[in-house]
C-alpha cells in the first residue's frame, strides 16, 4: 500500500502490528466477497472472519467500497509479483511470456477468488476493474516491445498484441486453473502450447 491514501488505497499502517491487521482484513475480505458476493457482504462479516474489533476496520478503511477498492487494487499487484517473481535478467523474450504465464497459472489456482472480485468489479466499481486489466496490458506491452527492441520479437508489436496475450491468458488461467479438471495438462505443458502459438502461429505453411 502506498503511504498517501486515495480512494482505492488503505489508510497506511505505521506498525509491523497495523501492517499485519491490515492484511488480515485484506485476507478476510478476499474470503468474504468470495463467499457472498459484494453486495451481500458486510464489514461485521470481514472483522470477523480477520478475528478484529470493529474499530479496526474504520482504523484503515472508511467504508465497505474502500476494502473492496483495496481488495482489487491488492490483487493486481499480486498478479504482477508474482510474474515478476518468475522472471529473471537472463530470459528471452519468448521464455519472459513463459515463465508469466505460469506463474499467473499458478497464482490463480492458489487465489481462485481472484476471477469472481476482479469480474464483480466490473460492476461495483469500474475504474477499479479498468485499472487492474490497463495495468497487466501495459505490463505486457512493455514486454513484447523489449523483445521487440532485442530483435526477437517482430517490429510494430504494441497495445492489439498485448492486450491479445493477456486475453489468452485470462482464459487459460479460467479454464486450467479455476475450472481444472482430472487429466488436465501440468500448467508447464500449458504454458509451453500458448508460447509455442506465440512463437509460430496456427496458421498452416503451405496456406
Amino acid at each position: 500500500m502506498k503511504a498517501e491514501q486515495g480512494p482505492d488505497q488503505a489508510k497506511a499502517p505505521r506498525t509491523e502490528r497495523g501492517r499485519k491487521t491490515l492484511r488480515k482484513l485484506l485476507d478476510a475480505a478476499t474470503r468474504e466477497f468470495a463467499d457472498h458476493g459484494f453486495h451481500d457482504a458486510s464489514i461485521s462479516g470481514i472483522t470477523r472472519r480477520a478475528g478484529v474489533a470493529l474499530g479496526s476496520f474504520y482504523t484503515y478503511f472508511d467504508s465497505k467500497d474502500a476494502i473492496f477498492r483495496a481488495l482489487v487494487s491488492d490483487m493486481s499487484e499480486g498478479v504482477g509479483r508474482a510474474a515478476r517473481q518468475a522472471l529473471s535478467p537472463s530470459m528471452g523474450a519468448l521464455e519472459i511470456e513463459h515463465a508469466a504465464l505460469h506463474a499467473f497459472l499458478s497464482f490463480a489456482s492458489e487465489n481462485k477468488e481472484i476471477y469472481r472480485i476482479i469480474d464483480e468489479a466490473e460492476f461495483v466499481d469500474p475504474d477499479s476493474y479498468r485499472a487492474h486489466y490497463e495495468t497487466i496490458g501495459t505490463r505486457i506491452e512493455e514486454r513484447l516491445k523489449a523483445g521487440d527492441d532485442n530483435g526477437e520479437f517482430i517490429s510494430g508489436l504494441g497495445a492489439p498484441e498485448a492486450w491479445a496475450v493477456m486475453g489468452m491468458n485470462v482464459f487459460l488461467g479460467l479454464r486450467y486453473a479455476i475450472w481444472a479438471r482430472e487429466g488436465d495438462p501440468a500448467f508447464e505443458e500449458i504454458a509451453r502450447r500458448a508460447n509455442d502459438l506465440l512463437a509460430y502461429g496456427i496458421a498452416s505453411s503451405g496456406g
